[in-house]
């Protein structure tokens, strides 16, 4: 017998959880742990198995499986494209608020959002973007902070992209739904103004006005695959996602956003994140965890 062979016999005959409602192998958490890589970038250790199984465990008895080699076989197969989808969306983590590490949203009011809306009031094409939108708090907390220096912005060329890779949590954010408890995080005035009154299906919530949903536009989007839009940004928030993925992959996705940025753009990350790789050089920190584009610096 083979070297690999005898690993594949013991990982086999050696499961984490014999006991448990569903037998799940080393082999096969390995698989899952590949499969999750190649299809979103992110990396999980082999330490966060428990966390696997029991985020995966509804998944197999919704699907009527008796082991997690069945799901592996099911994921490895061209028939199992859509439950690769939920499996990436059970096993990512949507930890949201509104204007949550409020001195992002304090830089961009005060050192980005005038300009641009000077320009969108010239008659000039504005983007930004939320890249790891989750339910909408992220995009929706941008877009307030535009509105509080220019309550009429939806009436210009002003767009907000949203992008997630987990389809559940944009429909969220398309509904425009939440809570008050989930609107805490918003200055009172800005709740006021831009949030209605609404019947949802939990009872009372506040439904996102009109002219605040004009300027968010959601998406599914993976960040490590293609990416179809066209123009530049001149704002990116992408906070709190690029620390689930290896150190090659969080090179290479810097790259990417300033490539996607315009001159002088600005890149907002997350509280435990840092920048890596050849990007480095092509921005400048303008505080904690913000970085503008250097002259020069879009490759």
């Amino acid at each position: 017998m083979s070297f690999q062979a005898q690993i594949r016999d013991v990982e086999d005959k050696d499961p984490e959880f014999v006991d448990s409602e569903f037998e799940m192998s080393r082999r096969d958490f390995k698989e899952i742990a590949a499969t999750l890589h190649a299809e979103s970038g992110i990396y999980i250790a082999e330490s966060k198995t428990a966390l696997v199984y029991s985020r995966l465990a509804k998944r197999l008895r919704a699907l009527g499986l008796a082991s997690f080699r069945d799901y592996c076989n099911l994921i490895a197969g061209e028939d199992g494209r859509e439950e690769r989808q939920r499996m990436i969306a059970a096993l990512t983590t949507n930890v949201t608020a509104f204007f949550r590490e409020p001195h992002h949203f304090e830089h961009l009011k005060h050192n980005v959002a005038p300009q641009l809306i000077a320009a969108a009031q010239r008659g000039e094409r504005v983007r930004l973007w939320s890249s790891a939108c989750s339910s909408g708090e992220e995009p929706y907390s941008i877009a307030l902070t535009l509105l509080s220096l220019a309550p009429n912005l939806a009436n210009f060329d002003v767009k907000i992209l949203a992008t997630d890779i987990d389809p559940n949590v944009v429909a969220v954010g398309e509904r425009g739904l939440y809570s008050e408890r989930a609107l805490a995080g918003a200055p009172a005035n800005l709740r006021e103004r831009w949030f209605r009154s609404a019947r949802g299906a939990d009872g009372e919530t506040l439904s996102a006005a009109d002219e605040l949903r004009r300027l968010v536009v959601f998406r599914q989007l993976n960040l490590i695959g293609p990416w179809p839009m066209k123009g530049l940004f001149h704002a990116i928030f992408c906070r709190n996602v690029v620390i689930y993925f290896d150190q090659p992959t969080q090179a290479k996705l810097w790259g990417r956003f300033a490539s996607a940025l315009a001159p002088g753009g600005v890149l907002y990350i997350g509280h435990s994140e840092r920048l890596s790789g050849p990007a480095v050089a092509a921005f400048r920190s303008e505080g904690v965890t913000t970085y503008r584009l250097s002259e020069g610096g879009r490759r």
